[in-house]
């Protein structure tokens, strides 16, 4: 119970007629164009509307339901959620939140500091209940820290840490309110209850209908606390592959949209599109089965932090940038990303650096030698490598490119390792990387994605053995680590920036040293919006946050 994560993409079907052909909606509204309405293309696959059972819905609840703060607010003095302000005294354990000053819900009811205390009292109380709120975006993990949550008056709220924690503004909990939720027990939160449009938010844009696997419609919030916004609506369009939302954007059907690599330089000399690239969260990586027990791989070596550091050998990060991410992303080194300049390290004093032939002269050291002069090696056992490479896309996250996936695949055959790729799509791969309790495992290697925010818990948790096969944000590589557990933990009951540079530090050397993961790149977020119908789309789309939604205006 020591995560509080977030979830974006991956989708179900929109057809596509030929190449050049305009995209198939199931509604004649969806068609026009410049006609106040924002369209948004996305590869997101949300199956509920319950942020207490889903991480997949990041989109769209993002644009209905506010964080009390969250990132973007913390990054950006005018997207703030649910509290304006916030303070904490100088025991660093307790936090005091000023809510928005007669902010309403959408169906006009009063929006207070009450419902943000029922919304974490809500989850609070599940906690330790055969129905604990522990399987959605709104999650008890990271609440074992809190001592008290209160609403002081309508707007103040107070929230009480056991020991200093950032937890209280780093979280990333929608507020919801206590008018709709009060009566839905814990059972339903967590599974039955869908939630179902219209929802009732605070944010810019209110949920009003969802078709699973095609689209999700928004209304403009007359009741928003800045006002209500311009655009007559929103509609996200749901895809399963990324150049049906190319075409969208570059025919006119869609005003924004992500791009591939491959896309971007011919989008770029539009003179109707803006295309822009920015750092993000996302790490993309290779993961090793290193469980030994019930949904183990095919061979010990895998739990072989040996055997593991060998490979890291054998992968050329420079090469995956320049050729499989065509130069738009920063070559993988540890779980850090550059973003978060307060603890990026290089670790230039550990670094691997690509060498095939070192890679080989580890790997005969280690005890897995090509006894047979095949060229392919064998395990302790005596048995011939077969690793079975399981790729795809979790929901809520990025996809790596499949360059990158047949650049992995062909390192491991030059020293010696036959491997077998297996496309997934999301919800396989997110069965297959399930804890082995829940039927997960039985896979050797792993390249996916994880996108976290920065804060220094979020930066370990993809190595936490509490977060053990929980999907898209949790450690699919079934590593458990005790002393990295306790830096994880110690780096949740400090808000000192450098105590907290160390812990992570120390942390990041160690999975780095362990190599559960080898990270291959942090892909720079590819993205381009349409300048013919709206103007404010601003230079920062970071989709932490309802943002730019709130200030769109049809040109």
């Amino acid at each position: 119970m020591d995560n509080w994560k977030v979830s974006r993409r991956t989708a179900l079907k929109t057809l596509l007629l030929g190449s050049a052909a305009p995209l198939v909606l199931r509604s004649a509204a969806f068609a026009a164009s410049c006609d106040g309405i924002v369209r948004y293309g996305t590869t997101i696959a949300p199956d509920s509307m319950n942020p207490f059972a889903t991480w997949s819905s990041f989109w769209p609840l993002v644009f209905t339901y506010d964080f009390l703060v969250g990132v973007d607010a913390q990054r950006h003095a005018d997207r703030k959620g649910f509290a304006k302000e916030w303070s904490a005294a100088d025991d660093q354990l307790t936090w005091t939140f000023k809510i928005w000053p007669g902010m309403k819900w959408s169906d006009g009811h009063p929006a207070t500091a009450k419902d943000a205390a029922f919304t974490y009292n809500y989850l609070l109380g599940s906690i330790g209940k055969p129905d604990e709120l522990n399987v959605g975006q709104n999650t008890t993990s990271g609440m074992e820290q809190i001592k008290s949550v209160t609403a002081v008056d309508d707007e103040t709220l107070q929230i009480v840490t056991k020991s200093p924690s950032r937890w209280p503004t780093d979280n990333t909990t929608w507020i919801v309110p206590e008018h709709i939720w009060k009566d839905i027990s814990y059972a339903d939160a967590r599974s039955t209850f869908r939630n179902d449009p219209l929802l009732v938010g605070t944010g810019p844009m209110i949920i009003a209908e969802f078709k699973q696997g095609q689209y999700v419609r928004l209304t403009p919030n007359q009741h928003f606390r800045t006002g209500q916004p311009k655009a007559a609506g929103m509609v996200i369009q749901l895809f399963s592959t990324q150049d049906p939302i190319a075409q969208g954007v570059k025919g006119g059907s869609l005003d924004r949209g992500g791009l591939t690599a491959a896309q971007w330089a011919d989008f770029s000399k539009d003179p109707d599109i803006t295309v822009f690239e920015t750092r993000t969260e996302q790490r993309d990586y290779l993961a090793f089965n290193t469980t030994t027990g019930e949904g183990a791989g095919s061979t010990k070596a895998l739990a072989d932090p040996a055997f593991r550091d060998a490979i890291g050998y054998a992968i050329d990060q420079k090469t995956l940038v320049d050729r499989a991410y065509r130069g738009h992303a920063d070559p993988g080194v540890g779980l850090v990303m550059p973003i978060a300049a307060d603890y990026y390290s290089e670790l230039r004093d550990i670094r691997r650096h690509f060498d095939l032939e070192e890679a080989a002269r580890r790997l005969d050291a280690a005890g897995y030698r090509d006894t047979g002069g095949d060229g392919v090696r064998k395990d302790k056992d005596g048995k011939q490598f077969q690793l079975e490479l399981i790729t795809g896309l979790f929901s809520g996250n990025g996809q790596p490119p499949l360059a990158a996936v047949q650049f992995v695949a062909g390192w491991l055959q030059q020293i010696g390792i036959s491997v077998s790729v297996t496309q997934l799509d999301s919800g396989a791969l997110g069965a297959r990387t399930a804890a082995p309790t829940k039927g997960g495992g039985g896979w050797d290697l792993l390249v996916a994605s994880s996108w976290q925010t920065t804060s220094p818990h979020y930066l370990l948790s993809l190595g936490s053995s509490k977060e053990i096969g929980v999907g898209a944000t949790g450690n699919p590589s079934y590593w458990s680590n005790e002393k990295f557990d306790k830096y994880l933990s110690d780096v949740d009951s400090t808000v000192d920036l450098k105590k907290s540079q160390e812990l992570v530090d120390q942390g990041v050397r160690l999975i780095y040293t362990e190599a559960p993961y080898i990270i291959l790149a942090y892909p720079l977020s590819l993205s381009s919006y349409r300048n013919d119908c709206f103007k404010g789309w601003g230079t920062d789309l970071s989709d932490w946050s309802y943002y730019p939604l709130d200030r769109l205006a049809p040109v």
